[in-house]
């Protein structure tokens, strides 16, 4: 592409880029590094607390079919029971 044919976007972002860059302040580092540890520390509690809660509702699930069976039928009452012949 020619000098004269560059979009014009593209030159105002080079003007930009080019220009003065704002001071950073010296802190910024220390700052990142205390953010990005406690958002680590509270994705860790996060996960944690998920894993215990899916491990409680699995308890529960196997106690609660271990007790009750659904898979056992009761047996079909086809006619009354015979009482008082």
């Amino acid at each position: 592409m020619s000098a004269d044919r560059r979009d014009p976007r593209e030159d105002q972002v080079r003007r930009m880029l080019d220009g003065p860059h704002p001071a950073l302040p010296p802190d910024l580092a220390a700052r990142a590094v205390r953010r990005g540890g406690r958002r680590l520390r509270q994705r860790r509690a996060v996960r944690r607390t998920a894993g215990l809660l899916l491990a409680v509702v699995l308890v529960v699930f196997l106690v609660r079919v271990g007790v009750e069976q659904p898979w056992a039928t009761e047996p079909a009452q086809v006619t009354p029971p015979l009482e008082g012949w």
